[in-house]
């Protein structure tokens, strides 16, 4: 009601007020609503993925060396063709 009031127009009735501020409540308790329902669906997939972690701990391990070996090479690669790249134009402005 204190928000309903703080907003209130210059001649707004005290009914229109009320109204107001039995929306604002509705809204605020369908925002809890909305909330505590992601909390539940979020503590759910970490309860799932933290049981097939301790199932499968190697399986993970094995992506994440796989992950950082192709980006290992994807910087060498990068860093030749630069290089090659350098040495082509080097070479070809001084003919």
């Amino acid at each position: 009601m204190a928000i309903a009031r703080g907003t209130q127009k210059p001649g707004q009735t005290k009914e229109q007020t009320r109204l107001i501020a039995q929306g604002i409540q509705k809204g605020i308790e369908l925002y809890k609503k909305q909330q505590a329902a992601k909390k539940r669906e979020l503590d759910r997939k970490i309860k799932k993925v933290a049981v097939t972690a301790s199932s499968e701990p190697a399986s993970v391990e094995v992506v994440a060396d796989m992950d950082s070996s192709r980006g290992n090479k994807l910087a060498w690669v990068l860093l030749f063709l630069s290089w090659l790249c350098f040495g082509i134009y080097f070479f070809l402005g001084r003919m």
